[in-house]
Order: structure tokens, then sequence, then C-alpha cells
């Protein structure tokens, strides 16, 4: 399949379509769908719930991280498309350059726009009809209009193709208008496609209360709120994998790590939840399992420095001297430059001395 073996991550609450809808059709082509980003994610949705949660500058710097780390963003109409669920309008020709000189408008803000979905196209080729909106996007802009306020609004109106027929207006930054013959009126109508059942909004609110109560440091509030969300969806092993994150700096250290192992059970190859707990083991003195944690979180993703780092250091610090050269030295291959990069250097050096001084006695 086509999917198999590739890894989706969500920013931000789908509205397009449900979540869970998505995951099993994700899970039926052989990929894996999770909700954020990790090493292994290659593919990030960006969900329209996150205009309105996040701000523009928030949203263009998680644009940038993830493009930056070589991910492919996908809008929701992008991910249906790639899972085959929809499809776009047949009749598509531009460039994205021949767009952008057409209209007027910035290529970034013609990425960002398409990232959301306001136009019939969510990347090149681009048609006619994305082209009249382009240049209306870009007239709105030049009059004072965010293109987050565009992105919000574009989807009141229902297929967005529509609004080539209006004429557009914005009063204040964030709200758009159309002038129609009885006045101006807002983008009043549906979305595109269904935003799903009440409980997938109360699951997205749930999580979101989770991540702002970790984020401000409420961990054992935190940790409620992810149970509370695993109560209603088990299948969930990023809302284990934090839980137990939060569990484990609450100082629940027994809880943290069912919740990593429930995390893994529910996704072998969860490179994180390996690591993690792998350091939780070490700082209960489990030192065996640790090091075969680590040893598997290194088996699923060769080039994850931290692992080998750790690796070698807990070979350093069990007097398995040879073994920490030379995960050192493989740590050294991936990272020349850090401060991590001189304490690996320092190691090898310091193993190269004893073993000679041993060698020589």
């Amino acid at each position: 399949m086509a999917l198999a073996g590739r890894t989706f991550g969500i920013v931000g609450a789908l509205a397009a379509f449900p979540r869970r809808l998505a995951a099993r059709e994700v899970e039926r082509q052989g990929g894996h769908l999770r909700r954020g980003v990790n090493r292994q994610t290659k593919f990030v949705v960006f969900g329209r719930g996150l205009l309105a949660k996040a701000s523009e500058a928030e949203i263009e710097a998680r644009f940038d991280s993830e493009t930056g780390q070589r991910r492919r963003v996908l809008s929701e109409n992008g991910f249906l498309r790639l899972l085959g669920l929809a499809s776009a309008p047949e009749t598509a020709a531009l460039t994205r350059q021949s767009l952008v000189d057409q209209s007027g408008l910035s290529p970034r803000h013609l990425d960002l726009l398409s990232l959301f979905d306001a136009f019939e196209h969510d990347g090149e080729p681009y048609s006619f009809r994305d082209l009249i909106l382009a240049r209306k996007y870009a007239g709105l802009m030049a009059s004072g209009a965010g293109w987050g306020a565009i992105a919000r609004s574009v989807h009141r109106s229902g297929n967005v193709a529509s609004l080539t027929a209006l004429s557009l207006h914005h009063e204040g930054k964030d709200t758009i208008y159309a002038r129609r013959a009885e006045g101006l009126s807002e983008l009043d109508g549906q979305l595109l496609l269904d935003v799903g059942s009440p409980d997938e909004e109360a699951l997205e609110d749930l999580f979101a209360q989770a991540e702002a109560a970790e984020e401000a440091g409420e961990y054992d509030q935190a940790a409620a709120f992810y149970q509370r969300y695993l109560a209603i969806d088990r299948t969930d092993e990023v809302a284990a994998f934090n839980r137990a994150n939060c569990l484990r700096a609450a100082g629940r250290e027994a809880e943290a790590a069912h919740d990593y192992a429930r995390a893994i059970k529910l996704d072998p190859c969860f490179v994180e939840a390996w690591f993690n707990l792998a350091g939780l083991m070490g700082e209960r003195g489990r030192t065996d399992t640790a090091r075969r944690h680590l040893r598997r979180a290194i088996e699923i993703d060769g080039d994850y420095a931290d692992a080998i780092f750790n690796l070698a250091k807990l070979e350093f610090d069990a007097g398995n001297l040879a073994e920490a050269r030379r995960w050192w030295m493989r740590y050294l291959e991936l990272d020349q430059h850090s401060e991590w990069a001189r304490a690996a250097e320092r190691g090898v050096q310091f193993v190269n001395l004893h073993l000679l001084s041993r060698t020589a006695g």
C-alpha cells in the first residue's frame, strides 16, 4: 500500500473529517496516525481547528519548523485526497509561481492559505478559480486583512469556489464580509464537510485542556485530564505518552512507567516512549531494563542521537568501557559540535587512555 509504514501527525483539530475515521483509514492503508509530531513523523496535517487556538505568528513558526525538518505538510483536504477519500476538481493547470505572478499574493501567504484549504486545490496545479480567489485574497491583505482572518472566514460560505462570485471586504483585521445586493453580510454557511460528533469535539477540548495544563506545569491536573481522555479513547498512544511524562514530572514514577508501557503496547515503534521509559528505569536503578529499552529505541531509529549517548553513558557507568566507546563513537558520527559531542569526545579519550594503560601494565 502507498501509505504502508508512513507516520502522520495532526496539529490542531480536524474540521473536515472526524479524527477517528481518519485514523481508521490510515491504519487500513498500513500507515500510522498520531496527535502531534515525533521523530518518525513524515507527514504533518494542519487541522483547521488550529486557526481558533493559535495566532498567525504561532502557526507560521510551526509551519517553518515542520518544513525545516523536511516533513511534508498537508491541509485537511490534501490529507483526504492522499487517503483517496476526496478528489480535487479536474480543471487545474496553473503552477504555484504562475499563481503568484498573476495574483500579487506572496508565495508565503499562498502556501499558508493553501494549508488551510482557502483554494480549490491544496497545491499545484491550481485552477483558474484559484487564481480568482488569490487575487481577492491579495486585495483583502493589501487593505489590511490578515491571512488568518481569511483562512478562518472562507469555509463559512461552503465550497470556497463559491467565493469567486462574491465581492469580499473586511471590517477590521479579523472579519471578512461579502457585499451582496442587500448589503454587507457575514460569510455564513456550513463547513465543507461534517465537523464530527459532539463526542469528537469534547475529546479535542479535553486534549487541549490537558496540553494547556502540562505547558503550565500543572502536571497532576494535566495527568487527570489525559486520564479522562483515555477513559473515552483507549487507543491514543500519544495521550498515554503525554500522561506518562506528566506523571514522571509529578514524581509518580510507577504510574508513569505503566503509561509509557501502555503507549508502547499501542504502538511498539513509539521510539520516544522507549527512550523515556529507559530514562525512568535508569533513575530507578534498573540498569539492565534501561539498557534493553535504549537498544530497542536505537533498533527503531538508528540515528536517535540522544538514545545512543545515554546508552554510552550507561555502559560507561556499568564499567563496560569498550561498549561505551563504541556508542560514543557512533554518537560523534551524528553530532560533532554540541556540548554532548564534547562530552562524548572526552569519554572516548578517557576509555582510550584507560585501555592503553591497562595494556601497557
